[in-house]
């Protein structure tokens, strides 16, 4: 800790990061946390860790669903970021939600006395080894779901693999996403017995109810007859000025094109409003948006909010996912295949590789560079055929994928049940 300090202190004083919940990440476990266990000292706690924002997400229906199954228990959810933070709050209850302490026996100690979870539920792939042995430790069942070792994960992986087998012992179950992943699993010391693969939860994500802001822009863009309209989301450094260029190109042939840029990180979002003002480029901050009197025929909606990506990709004609461009892995395909909106990605894409292929197997979205682009968005934009049908194919991939939420929900209720004198039924979640 020592020696990561400056790190630490830079990302809190230049970005905010980590800054928000310091107490709790300390080891102060909040009043939100203790007044339900004062008032019900019996009542059994169920912790489940989602690092961020893609995540929570994940996780959603897999919490709602225990939350029926497992209705003798209090499910919490901890969350690593201040986006995942913030959408979980919004999901699953202020009272139910904190931070992830930091990985000292002085900071997880004191959430284990408290909660004295039954069952720890992990989100991918959060291997914290204090965490690990003092959840054993205390009694706690841990599991690890949706779990997956990405293509850029794994030699590192491999490389510390005699370190991870003495963390992964302390963990009873791993529901890995694909064949891929339980093999990559095992190789690392997980014991075969312990993996299971049960699916991918994020094609189980619903989609979320529409904001009103989605609404709004609906009707401005009919009524000034603005579109066809772009959706970059989770953009990164180095991709906005490639994906402005291309849709400068686009207004040329298509002069009342939107695009709707949504950058990954909140940090970003001023540094992008520089850049397109350097560029000459109108545009609007979805903070500031006011329906009337705005015009979007040929300009950029910045969306500098958390949690409402989602459902803008319904506004859109195609969708670019970020973190392609450049190499930084890519992003989640899911939310606009949803929407049946056709796809276009760049070709870093190795953290979601079993999607991506996936999808390309199905003829279900486009893979282009920074060269191929530009091109790929108009041809997408001024082909309605080809571009409907490329939505609907996404739409049919997402819907013949589903499952892993139910998968997932069995595997954990035998997992409490080992531990459990009285029987627990999943049947809720397929009653309910």
């Amino acid at each position: 800790m020592l020696l990561s300090l400056p790190y630490w202190l830079y990302q809190i004083l230049r970005h905010g990061k980590y800054r928000s919940g310091l107490a709790e990440r300390l080891g102060a476990v909040p009043a939100r946390l203790t007044n339900d266990r004062a008032a019900s000292p019996a009542r059994r706690v169920i912790w489940v860790h989602a690092v961020s924002l893609g995540e929570v997400l994940a996780v959603s229906g897999l919490v709602e669903q225990m939350r029926r199954s497992f209705p003798q228990h209090r499910v919490l959810i901890s969350t690593t970021t201040d986006t995942g933070q913030e959408l979980a709050r919004k999901r699953f209850g202020e009272e139910n939600v904190f931070y992830f302490p930091m990985d000292f026996a002085f900071a997880v100690r004191p959430y284990l006395g408290v909660l004295r979870p039954e069952l720890v539920v992990l989100a991918e792939t959060e291997f914290w080894p204090n965490f690990l042995r003092l959840a054993h430790a205390g009694g706690a069942r841990i599991a690890v779901v949706n779990a997956r070792i990405s293509d850029r994960s794994w030699p590192n992986y491999r490389r510390f693999r005699w370190l991870l087998r003495k963390m992964l012992v302390h963990i009873d179950l791993f529901l890995a996403q694909t064949q891929q992943d339980c093999i990559r699993l095992q190789s690392i010391g997980a014991e075969a017995g312990r993996v299971q693969v049960t699916g991918n939860l994020k094609f189980d994500v619903s989609r979320p109810p529409l904001p009103p802001i989605v609404e709004s822009l609906r009707r401005s863009l009919a009524a000034e007859g603005a579109g066809p309209v772009l959706v970059c989301g989770s953009t990164v450094e180095g991709e906005e000025p490639p994906l402005l260029k291309a849709f400068e190109n686009l207004r040329v042939g298509l002069p009342r094109a939107v695009m709707i840029l949504a950058p990954r990180h909140p940090e970003r979002f001023d540094q992008v409003a520089i850049l397109l003002r350097q560029l000459g480029i109108s545009f609007y901050r979805r903070s500031q948006w006011q329906e009337k009197g705005e015009t979007l025929a040929g300009a950029v909606l910045l969306v500098d909010s958390i949690g409402e990506l989602a459902a803008l990709y319904a506004l859109a004609d195609v969708a670019f996912v970020g973190g392609s461009l450049v190499p930084r892995g890519g992003h989640n395909i899911i939310e606009p295949a949803q929407n049946g909106v056709a796809i276009v990605t760049g070709n870093h894409t190795e953290n979601f590789r079993d999607i991506v292929a996936l999808f390309q197997s199905r003829d279900a979205l486009r893979i282009a560079g920074l060269a191929e682009l530009p091109l790929t968005l108009m041809q997408l934009l001024g082909d309605d055929v080809e571009r409907r049908a490329l939505g609907r194919r996404a739409k049919e991939t997402i819907q013949s994928q589903m499952g892993a939420t139910l998968r997932t929900l069995e595997s954990l209720t035998k997992l409490v049940a080992e531990r459990d004198p009285v029987p627990v039924s999943a049947h809720a979640a397929h009653t309910d």
